[in-house]
């Protein structure tokens, strides 16, 4: 036990001391450094048990698109909580139905089909199931720079660092290239060389794995955590039109771009592409209560007519999260927040990020949709060598985390990855409070700057 043992300050609160005495938090060391206490959240801010007021440009894991504590949500969780708690998924009810009704209607396409999961991981495990199962093949392409989750299937399917300490994961999953214009796998001139190359380097991929073998293509429609890279024109086309010449099931993984992040109900919408498969969870109810899902086309649901779909959880349509994606949809509905992200983000965003780029020799590149932007921070701009290494830790990754802790400082809570910062604030956001934010980022980008090449 001594091995593991984590002394608590003596002088920290009980939540705290309880929190570094018992508590395992996911992708951290058990010697880390001690969480903030988190007492009180509302709107587009949290507080922490000293008082302090931090101004949410993280969206928590870009999840609480609606913010936090929306009396709207808190109302319809009392209401079913009142109603009817907890229903084994064999049972139909109220909330489950609606919410599924609701999810479909907003779905591209014929995917009128939603199984219900508790995470966008068990969403992305049962959409390869249903691929699987639906072509009778078995192998999985998915890109190397993807997350899709840190169970089995959906670990083994990630393409950044996180997959490797799972190795090795389960069998039938192969890796491609996709665009990334700024630091072309390809050696493209531009976004329009970029797809044309990309897409043939995945058909090449395809040719040398089996067509005969290969189910499912999995992606992100655009990509989250590994850089919020926004495909170009004629991707995701590209990418159906070689699913539909191979019997290739197309599966959109939309858990962190759904749900209005993109100024979109769902981020494939911006390029009329309609998949087989979608998953979904974060912004469906904004993770007041843990609910994700897959959306299914008339095809793929027609080959569980008969047969039994095998594959199941005990909380699957639960109603109290059910209850607060009816709510946060018509939320969405209610303050046009879809077409409020969009604007906000080619009104203020995007032109605030590109002045940043002009201004600071730090930023490589800025991109994004809606309120979904990432900021590449370089020490060169010629070379577009990263402010730290790949998969940087320890001193190797300085820079970024005193970025980190200078944003944090000035009380602006960001989502920090690799040498890229996401400004990814809930779509609830005021006005002048993302103003505020950005301006935040473009005093601490100073901080980047000195490590810049003279």
């Amino acid at each position: 036990m001594a091995a593991i043992d984590v002394p608590a300050d003596a002088t920290a609160s009980l939540a705290a001391r309880d929190d570094r005495r018992h508590v395992l938090h996911s992708w951290s060391a058990l010697d880390g450094p001690a969480p903030l206490v988190v007492t009180s959240a509302d709107g587009a801010y949290f507080r922490d048990e000293h008082g302090k007021r931090w101004l949410d440009f993280s969206s928590q894991l870009v999840n609480a698109n609606v913010g936090h504590q929306h009396p709207a949500m808190i109302a319809a969780i009392h209401a079913q909580a009142a109603k009817l708690c907890t229903l084994a998924p064999y049972h139909a009810n109220e909330a489950t139905s609606e919410a599924a009704r609701l999810i479909a209607g907003l779905a591209p396409g014929d995917l009128d089909w939603v199984f219900f999961t508790n995470g966008g991981a068990e969403a992305v495990e049962n959409a390869i199931r249903m691929a699987r199962l639906h072509t009778g093949r078995y192998k999985v392409l998915s890109a190397y720079r993807s997350y899709h989750g840190a169970t089995a299937g959906a670990i083994t399917a990630t393409g950044d660092p996180r997959r490797w300490a799972s190795e090795p994961g389960a069998p039938g999953f192969v890796k491609f290239w996709g665009p990334y214009p700024y630091r072309s796998a390809f050696h493209a001139a531009d976004e329009e060389e970029e797809c044309a190359r990309a897409l043939a380097h995945l058909a090449d991929t395809i040719m040398v794995e089996g067509v005969h073998g290969i189910a499912a293509i999995l992606l992100e429609t655009v990509v989250g955590a590994n850089g919020i890279l926004v495909p170009p024109d004629g991707y995701l086309q590209g990418v159906r039109a070689l699913c539909d010449a191979h019997g290739i099931v197309m599966i959109a993984d939309e858990v962190m771009a759904g749900f209005g992040r993109c100024g979109e109900w769902f981020a494939i919408d911006r390029w009329n592409v309609v998949p087989d498969l979608i998953t979904f969870a974060k912004g469906v109810n904004s993770g007041y209560v843990p609910l994700g899902g897959v959306i299914l086309s008339d095809a793929i649901a027609a080959s569980f007519a008969t047969r039994a779909y095998p594959g199941g959880l005990t909380y699957s349509g639960h109603p109290l999260a059910c209850a607060a994606a009816v709510a946060c949809i018509g939320i969405y509905k209610a303050e046009n927040l879809i077409d409020r992200t969009r604007r906000l983000g080619d009104e203020i965003v995007g032109p605030a990020l590109q002045a940043m780029q002009r201004r600071h020799p730090s930023v490589g590149d800025v991109r994004g949709l809606g309120l979904f932007w990432a900021v590449e921070l370089v020490r060169d701009r010629d070379t577009r060598e990263p402010l730290v290494p790949f998969n940087a830790s320890g001193a190797d990754n300085a820079p970024m985390a005193e970025f980190a802790n200078a944003c944090k400082r000035r009380g602006l809570w960001p989502f920090v990855v690799a040498n890229r910062l996401h400004v990814v604030p809930p779509l609830v956001i005021d006005e002048q409070d993302l103003r505020d934010g950005l301006a935040i980022i473009d005093e601490t980008l100073d901080v980047a700057d000195r490590y810049c090449a003279a």
